[in-house]
């Protein structure tokens, strides 16, 4: 069954963001401040991309969504980084309504809209275990009476960790979140163009039938300055921790961070407590 991941990267879309702007020009001002650019590159090098380099099943595609106007220093970076990654794919797009225009990529992305599919969304400062798409083909083949009788079938991966980066490594604490975005994804009938991103992460459960699973670490929800959904007025702190040498062996392991990586890469940012 194919797989297809989604990322955002700075796509200037019209809605979908908690920060509000006035104009399309606000907002791509916004997203393409050198300091927020500089954040989000550190953290898509140093925290997403090697755990999707280096999954177990390598049978998937990742979609990155960015505007057509991403200034040619930044798109050269990323095309750069992921020169290594051939399941990525970087496709740009115009600002647009959020939810059609990450819809027709997705479907676009389908190799037959006759056969089912899995989606999964991933922001761009978060991670997924190595395991993750190897664990959500197995949890679909576990599914068979639901995948038959239903349109869409939710996938959830509950437990994981928040996580901030900084040059001394990482700051950490464990969360078992239902729904939060991270290691969720979706199943789609033939025929069906509804997407995982029709759909608030935090609602999904409202619209389909869906499976959580609690039993191994399967994320880590990036936690810094530009977190969109930081950004509200309800934003609950977190109390991180820095990671010992047990939890540099376990992030490693699981989701291919690498701490001596992380403290190279974020080397001249200020080094936070504890």
């Amino acid at each position: 069954m194919q797989v297809i991941g989604l990322c955002r990267f700075s796509y200037p879309a019209l809605g979908g963001f908690q920060v509000e702007h006035d104009s399309i020009e606000d907002r791509i001002a916004y997203l393409y401040a050198p300091a927020r650019m500089e954040e989000r590159f550190r953290h898509f090098e140093a925290v997403t991309l090697p755990g999707l380099k280096a999954q177990t099943d390598g049978d998937f595609t990742f979609l990155i969504v960015v505007g057509d106007q991403l200034p040619k220093p930044h798109a050269d970076r990323l095309h750069d980084l992921v020169a290594d990654f051939p399941q990525a794919r970087i496709i740009a797009h115009p600002p647009r309504e959020h939810r059609p225009v990450m819809a027709e990529v997705l479907n676009d992305a389908r190799q037959d809209l006759g056969q089912p599919c899995l989606q999964f969304r991933h922001d761009d400062d978060d991670a997924i275990a190595v395991s993750f798409v190897q664990r959500l083909r197995e949890a679909a083949a576990d599914c068979p009476g639901l995948m038959r009788d239903h349109r869409l079938v939710g996938f959830d991966f509950n437990r994981g960790f928040i996580a901030r980066p900084d040059s001394g490594g990482l700051l950490a604490q464990e969360t078992v979140t239902p729904y939060w975005g991270v290691a969720l994804a979706m199943a789609v009938k033939p025929w069906a163009r509804h997407t995982i991103m029709n759909f608030g992460h935090n609602r999904i459960n409202r619209f389909m039938p869906t499976v959580t699973f609690t039993h191994e670490d399967m994320f880590v929800r990036g936690h810094n300055d530009h977190n969109d959904s930081r950004q509200g007025r309800k934003v609950t702190k977190v109390d991180l921790r820095r990671l010992d040498g047990a939890g540099e062996r376990h992030f490693e392991t699981t989701f291919a961070i690498s701490s001596d990586r992380v403290r190279e890469i974020f080397a001249g940012t200020p080094r936070l407590a504890p």
